[in-house]
């Protein structure tokens, strides 16, 4: 309904702001499509500035920090986006804004949000594992590359390996790297290659561009075939930035196809100057080792047992020979000591020995038989006795015996007569 005024009855600024307000309102929740020109977090709500995609238009639009982080991918600052919003009318600056219910990303960032979401849902599975991812070969035998044909990823893979290690051995497998086919084309590559024994390691390339054009590469049939892969697989996709899923289930990710030339390789000239540098270290390590034993040897020769060992076998030979002198020594005068007892015994032996009372003019009459006469009656009249003196014997004959009447002869039965 219009509004009657004129310049004699002019409307109030207040009222004005009602009906705009009013008629705002009855606009309801829309969906706009729009780009954030601007965006700015405060504490609980963000301001933006959306933008129309084609005409120079833009309006202020306001919505809570959760509204944004709901979104599916990521938004900031140049994201296409489509809003559920509802416009309000600030009476008191006349300003119009939108009250945002809603955003959804669209073109890139709608793609974004179904790549996060596969990512997620592949992850809950364990396919993005770091334990699953195994180590390169330090210098594989064969290298199995699928990449474009003619491409400047393959150039730059061939190139830059063979630079680093000029023996290095390929096989090339070329597959479609971009469109509808291409996820079918390398992973038919990829069974290939796989199934050869002499490949150690697969690497996949490709050179930069834009998201579509690395979608075959978050393809959920070949993430699948490269986690059931028993080749080591190395992941070149883009350029630093670029991240498809592909680098995600891969056992190493490299940045550019160049930098995979340098990682799945080493170089020659710093593997021989590493093994210049071993042998020096090993060469001096043994040097060192020669020389301290050399010392110690040395050392134990400077030593007095073995610069002059006689000097302990002269002080024991001069213990042995004291103890020796000693032995010596306590021999001689136990013998002096037996010598003496000898004479002693022997001058005693002799004094009572019968030849030397025959020496004294003592003599032994003996009987033929040798039985030693000891009385008168054992001698008979005429028979001869054989006489022991000191210096022989003397036979003789006896013509009588007489007794002698001082001495008593014992009687046949021991009695004394």
């Amino acid at each position: 309904m219009a509004l009657d005024t004129s310049a004699d009855t002019p409307a109030p600024l207040r009222q004005i702001s009602q009906l705009l307000d009013g008629y705002i309102g009855r606009l309801g929740a829309v969906w706009v499509e729009a780009e954030i020109a601007q965006l700015t977090r405060r504490q609980g709500i963000c301001f933006l500035t959306l933008r129309d995609l084609r005409a120079k238009i833009s309006i202020e639009a306001t919505c809570r920090s959760a509204v944004l982080d709901a979104s599916p991918a990521p938004v900031t600052e140049g994201s296409r986006v489509v809003v559920h919003a509802k416009a309000t009318f600030y009476a008191p600056r006349g300003s119009l804004a939108l009250d945002l219910r809603e955003i959804r990303p669209q073109g890139e960032g709608e793609l974004l949000a179904r790549l996060e979401r596969r990512k997620q849902l592949l992850a809950a599975e364990g396919l993005f594992d770091p334990r699953l991812k195994r180590t390169l070969p330090l210098l594989p035998r064969g290298i199995g590359l699928i990449t474009g044909r003619a491409s400047a990823a393959e150039h730059d893979v061939l190139e830059n390996a063979r630079l680093r290690w000029p023996d290095v051995h390929f096989v090339v497998r070329h597959a479609l790297m971009q469109g509808n086919d291409s996820a079918r084309d390398v992973m038919a590559a990829l069974a290939e290659l796989s199934g050869d024994p002499s490949i150690d390691v697969i690497v996949i390339a490709r050179g930069g561009g834009s998201v579509e054009d690395l979608l075959p590469f978050s393809d959920e049939a070949l993430i699948r075939a490269v986690h059931a892969c028993r080749t080591p697989v190395v992941s070149a996709i883009g350029h630093e930035p670029d991240t498809p899923l592909l680098d995600l289930v891969a056992d190493l990710r490299a940045s550019t196809p160049t930098d995979a030339a340098k990682r799945i390789v080493p170089d020659v000239r710093e593997e021989l100057a590493g093994v210049a540098m071993m042998r020096e270290r090993a060469s001096v390590a043994i040097r060192t080792r020669v020389e301290r034993e050399v010392r110690g040897l040395a050392d134990l020769r400077s030593r007095p047992v073995l610069a002059q060992p006689g000097v302990l076998v002269d002080a024991e030979q001069n213990v042995v020979r004291d103890w020796r002198d000693r032995a010596r020594r306590s021999l001689g005068h136990r013998l002096d000591r037996a010598g003496d007892e000898i004479v002693h015994h022997l001058a005693r032996v002799r004094a009572l020995s019968p030849l030397a009372t025959l020496e004294r003019g003592y003599s032994v009459a003996q009987l033929g038989d040798g039985t030693v006469v000891t009385s008168v009656r054992q001698v008979p009249a005429d028979g001869e006795l054989t006489i022991r003196v000191a210096d022989g014997t003397i036979t003789t004959l006896v013509k009588s015996t007489q007794n002698d009447p001082t001495t008593t002869t014992p009687t046949e039965d021991g009695d004394h007569g």
